[in-house]
């Protein structure tokens, strides 16, 4: 394993993702942790356990899947079902800020995907810059867990093998990514398969609470691996007005003063931030100017 900075021994706290590579495999891979950002985009929303696992996973892989990225973009996931589970949503952008959400059920039991989930589809929107409209993948959901379903994608979508291992709770989200690049069973016939064994070992426990470098000997004790610099992940959905007045305009003066005789004041809740906007009369009336 090559050496860890003498002048910075430790792992960088959380929120945090750090690519590797196998050097003498031609496999790669990527770790990524996330604890203040995490919990601060689940900070007020009370969701139940089973919900908090699936959207921390869905954090942890966008993550994973945007770093690895070639070209700098936003990636938004969507996983979509009838179930008690209705809609997770993550996006994430090339300087790796997140924000999602999850909207389901008041009360959600421990289960498959597929059983929180009932009939689902993920849709993936890739939107670059130079791009005249995003990019866009919707194909059924198919595997039991967030894992399998991301493994499946992105083995048919990049046609190599990769593997996942993802978990989170309250306090941290966090992943492992290994795929193998072209070429790999060319350098060592075993080589992929040896180092699926080894990463299989890993405990929930130990992704959530190990650093990269602590996880990455651990589990590749013989293996030579070059360990790159760490990247920063936030947290980032501020507060929007301008996003919420364009969309009353939209609806118009006359719904909006309809509301208004109805209510008193206008609310609009954003779902993915979790912020609240009031408008009262005045307000309203300045939209309109």
């Amino acid at each position: 394993m090559s050496p860890v900075d003498p002048l910075n021994p430790v792992d960088a706290p959380p929120n945090r993702v750090r690519g590797f590579l196998f050097e003498q495999l031609d496999i790669r891979g990527a770790w990524v942790q996330l604890g203040p950002a995490w919990r601060e985009m689940i900070a007020g929303r009370d969701y139940p356990e089973p919900v908090v696992e699936l959207l921390g996973q869905l954090a942890g892989v966008a993550t994973l899947i945007t770093a690895n990225l070639k070209q700098a973009g936003r990636l938004t996931f969507q996983l979509r079902g009838e179930g008690a589970v209705s809609l997770l949503v993550m996006d994430c952008d090339e300087q790796l800020r997140l924000r999602g959400m999850a909207r389901s059920a008041p009360e959600v039991s421990t289960g498959s995907l597929p059983a929180l989930l009932g009939e689902g589809a993920l849709t993936l929107t890739l939107d670059t810059a130079g791009m005249r409209q995003p990019y866009q993948s919707h194909v059924p959901l198919q595997g039991d867990s967030v894992t399998a379903v991301f493994e499946h994608y992105l083995t048919q979508s990049e046609q190599t093998p990769t593997r996942l291992w993802l978990a989170a709770n309250h306090e941290t989200a966090a992943g492992l990514f290994l795929q193998a690049l072209p070429g790999a069973d060319e350098r060592d016939a075993d080589g992929w398969n040896r180092v699926q064994i080894l990463a299989g070992t890993v405990r929930a426990d130990e992704l959530l609470g190990l650093g990269s470098i602590k996880l990455i000997e651990r589990l590749f004790p013989e293996e030579d691996v070059r360990v790159y610099d760490p990247r920063p992940v936030s947290y980032y959905c501020p507060y929007d007005p301008a996003k919420i007045y364009s969309m009353l305009r939209s609806v118009g003066q006359t719904a909006c003063e309809s509301i208004l005789a109805e209510h008193g004041e206008i609310r609009v809740h954003d779902d993915v931030c979790n912020h609240e906007y009031v408008l009262d009369a005045e307000a309203v009336a300045a939209l309109f100017k």
